[in-house]
């Protein structure tokens, strides 16, 4: 069989067992065998498909006829200019938290410091590392040791392993010196608990629920974070959180209660409520 009947018969029968954009993701397994581009195809279409590829192509479509996202089975996704090793240890990095990174670097200066908590692949740290070009201390915590693993692994893939320092911290209490952190960065957990159970499949049953579930409102980490925050950012220091779409006034009324200033709840491409973004005075 040639690669262009692969591709087609493999579109078509992910198409019957109900996997979403199905062609899109027949043709993301194929580039990953083959280590080449989907623009590259024009090349390989005529050409034999091995019976190992054969083989590795029905074991790949069958993890994703189960449910399993097509990130974890291609075992690495891009962000902005990193691609990242992702797996179920971590949540899977998504566009949106690509804008999260834009805002920090409009107020990344020299020499600052910047924590990225629950950093799960590692996609803002690094990314912030990689961008960055000035000299700045980027330190990423994570609650959950096989995150911070993860994104071991992806600094060292980056080849940016010099550049971020991780550690397994639940919360921020575990900071010796008050006041030395200029930027807090966040895509916490903010999923209403009961909500969790309804999620989509693909989410549900393979992102890990610690990263998901953010209580009974979806504002616990909000709440646990703003109040670390008073003691750990310097005068002036900033927060930037990813929020739920529906969470904007609730967040900003958390800013408020905890004495922050310039509160700024922003929109991502789709027109919903996704940063929140604030200084503390």
């Amino acid at each position: 069989m040639v690669w262009r009947d692969v591709i087609s018969k493999s579109a078509a029968y992910l198409a019957a067992k109900g996997v979403p954009e199905a062609a899109v993701a027949a043709e993301l397994l194929v580039a990953r065998l083959l280590r080449c581009g989907r623009g590259d195809f024009a090349a390989v279409f005529e050409k034999e498909a091995g019976e190992r590829y054969l083989e590795a192509m029905r074991r790949a479509m069958a993890r994703l006829v189960k449910g399993e996202p097509v990130q974890y089975v291609l075992g690495e996704w891009d962000f902005r200019r990193l691609t990242l090793k992702c797996d179920r240890r971590a949540l899977i990095p998504r566009p949106e938290t690509e804008e999260l990174v834009t805002r920090v670097l409009k107020h990344l200066g020299d020499g600052m410091t910047v924590v990225d908590v629950g950093t799960g692949t590692g996609a803002i740290a690094l990314s912030l590392a990689a961008e960055f070009k000035g000299a700045a201390t980027i330190i990423a915590t994570d609650v959950s040791e096989d995150a911070i693993a993860l994104a071991k692994e992806n600094a060292e893939r980056c080849a940016l392993a010099d550049r971020v320092t991780f550690a397994v911290m639940d919360g921020l209490d575990e900071f010796d010196e008050p006041a030395c952190v200029d930027i807090l960065v966040s895509n916490p957990p903010y999923i209403e608990s009961a909500v969790c159970e309804t999620l989509d499949r693909r989410v549900r049953d393979f992102e890990p629920r610690l990263a998901l579930d953010g209580g009974a409102n979806g504002l616990d980490f909000y709440d646990r974070y703003l109040a670390d925050a008073l003691n750990l950012l310097k005068p002036g220091g900033r927060v930037f959180f990813e929020i739920g779409e529906g969470q904007g006034a609730a967040v900003r009324k958390l800013m408020g209660d905890y004495g922050f200033a310039d509160i700024a709840i922003e929109k991502d491409y789709a027109g919903h409520d996704r940063y929140a973004l604030a200084a503390l005075q």
